[in-house]
């Protein structure tokens, strides 16, 4: 039996072996390495003391030391730091962001998402295919895309491409381009630039795609037929008309999305899968742990499919959510206090979990577009009185998160009894592997990326508007206490931000572009 990377048992890479003590380099040479020291770092899965060297030439780690050296150990003039006690994680990989640029930056764009994603220790997020005009779902648009990011990055950035009736011909060219996978809907998007797909259009999806270097993600939610006709005209029907209650109550809104939108959904993906059986599955945002079951049958049979799970659900409870707070609105919905418990339960099974991996899902807008009332409208400037009432119907869905969901992880977590390995594998290794990075991001290791965080694992924080760099402060997360602070993010071998000195303004956004094509299915 093949062994399964994403398994909580599945070893990590051994790093190449480290060159011994000592490095020669001449004292007349300007510095060519940077080195990185603690006590306490994530090394192949485990906490261990570590001395890293990272060229500046490459950006790439050249030796690791699983101990602290000091400084004399290497030519005077090295740049050299021991951030002991505090711990030294690879960068974050958020597999799963909306950045909106170009043609919605007011919500978002590449420059407020980026610096808000180091803020957090996140040092590669993957921008989704729909909220920019126009949206990633052809080659004009991915090259849209790339322009309106060039020179704004303060992290490095993928992009997904996007699945939609009639975009065919565009993806293996999108593949070609370097698109890190592709996502479609199979319910209304909420924009009418990317409208959802039929069974019938992703079944043409995946037999195109069938043996191309990527993976397939969806947005499963289907309203199940409740004719004895079904056709294909239920998946592009919007939810409920007539809600079963106050347009106020978040009650209403989660009943109008039941976990059987979920399990539909995945139902028509798994029966689908087998005209693709080599090419990646992925379930985006999975909220219902009715779903779970399903997801592990089909495993068990060697279906290639995994899922996510976002902050949101692991942290927020439909139990807390007041009325009229339409920051918690997201689809699909936070569910209740035992839904969540049953997400954290699977994600710490010993054996192997249906949910691989933890991401934002940040999907920013303005704050009039969440129709907040009088009394939640906080600091950014809202719409009028007759706008702000609170309607979680007619409110844009999405949580606002880049850059706090370390925090937000480890705060719930530790209560689970967590570990950093976990949090490294869900958010790091795991992430960089769904995207086709694993050679070069997720993980701290010879020949990888010198992207880290420095992580103080006991220092809180309350989530206000200094501390959400995103472009609209506007999120269900303010004034609530993180525990776990991101004191400095590097990014080959470069620091970008710092919690005392903020950002590196004289250098500048460093970010790059990942846009080497996939090489296989990962």
């Amino acid at each position: 039996m093949a062994v399964n990377p994403f398994s909580a048992n599945f070893a990590y890479p051994t790093p190449e072996p480290s060159p011994p003590n000592g490095i020669i380099l001449s004292s007349t040479q300007a510095p060519s390495i940077t080195v990185i020291a603690s006590s306490r770092a994530v090394l192949s899965g485990r906490l261990t003391a570590a001395t890293i060297v990272i060229s500046l030439a490459t950006g790439k780690i050249t030796s690791i030391f699983h101990s602290v050296l000091s400084s004399s150990d290497f030519p005077p003039g090295t740049p050299y730091v021991d951030h002991t006690p505090h711990i030294l994680l690879p960068g974050l990989v958020d597999a799963h962001v909306h950045l909106n640029e170009p043609g919605r930056t007011e919500w978002e764009g590449f420059w407020t998402g980026t610096r808000a994603a180091a803020f957090g220790g996140v040092t590669t997020v993957v921008d989704m295919p729909l909220n920019a005009i126009p949206p990633t779902t052809t080659m004009t648009g991915l090259r849209e895309k790339v322009q309106a990011a060039s020179g704004q990055c303060w992290v490095d950035v993928g992009f997904y491409g996007g699945i939609v009736p009639g975009n065919l011909a565009e993806l293996k060219p999108l593949v070609k381009a370097g698109v890190r996978g592709f996502k479609g809907f199979l319910i209304d998007s909420g924009v009418d630039e990317f409208p959802a797909v039929s069974s019938r259009d992703v079944a043409k999806v995946l037999t195109e795609l069938a043996d191309e270097p990527t993976m397939v993600m969806f947005h499963a939610e289907m309203i199940p037929p409740v004719a004895a006709s079904v056709g294909d005209a239920v998946q592009w029907s919007l939810p409920p008309l007539s809600p079963s209650g106050p347009l106020t109550s978040y009650d209403t809104f989660l009943t109008s999305r039941p976990p059987t939108f979920e399990t539909y959904a995945i139902s028509e993906v798994l029966c689908l899968a087998a005209l693709a059986p080599r090419l990646p599955l992925h379930i985006v945002h999975l909220s219902a742990t009715e779903a779970i079951p399903l997801l592990q049958n089909a495993r068990a049979r060697g279906v290639k499919i995994t899922a996510e799970t976002c902050f949101h659900y692991l942290s927020l409870a439909a139990e807390q959510i007041k009325d009229g707070d339409t920051r918690h609105k997201c689809c699909p919905p936070i569910r209740t206090q035992s839904n969540q418990d049953g997400l954290w339960a699977e994600m710490l099974r010993e054996d192997d979990s249906v949910i691989q991996t933890v991401v934002s899902d940040h999907s920013p807008c303005t704050p009039n577009l969440k129709l907040l009332p009088p009394n939640l409208v906080g600091h950014g400037k809202n719409g009028s009185e007759e706008d702000t009432k609170g309607d979680f119907f007619a409110a844009w869905g999405g949580i606002s998160s880049v850059g706090l969901g370390l925090s937000i992880l480890w705060t719930e977590g530790k209560k689970r009894g967590i570990s950093l390995e976990d949090v490294i594998r869900w958010c790091c290794w795991n992430t960089a592997r769904q995207v086709g990075l694993e050679k070069q991001k997720g993980m701290l290791g010879v020949g990888y990326d010198g992207d880290i965080a420095v992580f103080d694992d006991d220092a809180e924080f309350v989530v206000e508007p200094t501390t959400m760099l995103f472009r609209n402060k506007c999120s269900p997360y303010e004034n609530k206490t993180l525990r776990g602070v991101v004191k400095e993010t590097w990014l080959r071998g470069q620091k970008i931000f710092s919690r005392a000195d903020g950002f590196n303004e004289k250098q500048g956004p460093g970010g790059k572009l990942l846009l080497e094509p996939r090489t296989a299915h990962s």
